[in-house]
């Protein structure tokens, strides 16, 4: 099923119609939102979006505190992620995952996970993609395992994964492989790129995006808005379109404002979230609350996670 990159992006990163699930409306701009004022990265479409109201939808009763600590506990898990990807990890419970909360991938991989999931697939695709290149007996996790794979090894995994666009995911894994492969760089955790940047986010931004082909603003969103619970100095951060499913579920869609629902449920939720220091778990926490919104929307289930956030 051909679409253009413009009009089938996959759901991550701006709306369209997920082949697996509903039919969406195109969403191309790029706005992020965050307690810290940094210069905006010139916007992907002459339009913006306008600012969105950080209040709860009038139509529920449940209060933002209700629905954030639902979506960090496990029960809400299975409401927020396709049936299939919830079917791989009860069967086999250490396969890694991007929707399982207790993975933490590397830079590297987030990157490789953005670029996957920035492509026009479904959102569903995009999951499958991830999980089958990132385990046995493929284990894409560095450049080095996707280069010494070779080409053919590369195919077969997009192959096994039936996916979309083949041919386009295999050439940019390997661009993205060649691109921080080189000689003093650190591949995994990219803090090459940071210190380069001199750990701005905006400026690392320009970095990545200049150095991997095919990550444009809506992969740069995607791997900011997750590897924000490692790179502290990109956090708070929430992006366009994950600002949009926070509005429907309730939340508040604005950066600070949800810092500020995160902690006041802290004292509860503190047990349920581990990081090496309290900081660190709060910023895993809100990253987790980010996916499960946006999960939770593409799979059409946000009504479903209020009600059952209205119960505790």
């Amino acid at each position: 099923m051909a679409k253009s990159e413009e009009v089938g992006r996959e759901a991550h990163g701006s709306e369209s119609k997920d082949q697996e699930g509903a039919s969406r409306p195109a969403n191309g701009t790029v706005e992020r939102k965050g307690a810290k004022k940094r210069k905006q990265p010139a916007p992907s479409e002459p339009n913006k979006q306008p600012r969105r109201s950080s209040r709860r939808a009038p139509e529920s009763e449940t209060s933002p505190s209700q629905v954030f600590k639902f979506l960090i506990s496990k029960e809400a898990s299975k409401l927020c992620i396709p049936s299939d990807e919830a079917d791989a990890i009860s069967e086999d419970a250490k396969l890694r995952t991007y929707t399982n909360s207790t993975a933490t991938f590397s830079p590297f991989e987030e990157l490789l996970c953005a670029l996957i999931l920035s492509r026009p697939i479904s959102h569903r695709l995009g999951l499958r993609s991830i999980r089958t290149i990132f385990n046995s007996p493929y284990e894409f996790t560095n450049p080095k395992a996707i280069k010494e794979a070779g080409s053919e090894k590369r195919h077969q995994a997009l192959w096994d994964a039936k996916t979309q666009h083949k041919q386009k995911t295999v050439e940019e894994m390997e661009l993205l492989a060649d691109a921080f492969d080189g000689e003093g760089k650190d591949p995994v955790g990219l803090e090459h790129v940071r210190k380069e940047g001199e750990y701005d986010m905006e400026a690392e931004r320009d970095i990545l995006k200049k150095s991997v082909k095919g990550l444009g603003q809506t992969g740069l969103d995607i791997f900011f808005r997750r590897i924000q619970w490692t790179w502290s100095t990109a956090y708070p951060f929430i992006d366009s379109r994950t600002a949009a499913s926070l509005d429907k579920i309730g939340l508040p869609s604005d950066a600070e404002e949800l810092q500020k629902v995160l902690d006041e449920v802290w004292s509860d939720i503190n047990n349920t979230v581990k990081g090496k220091d309290e900081d660190e778990a709060k910023r895993k926490a809100f990253v987790i609350a980010l996916e499960r919104a946006i999960g939770a929307d593409l799979e059409s289930k946000t009504d479903e996670v209020l009600a059952e956030a209205g119960k505790t």
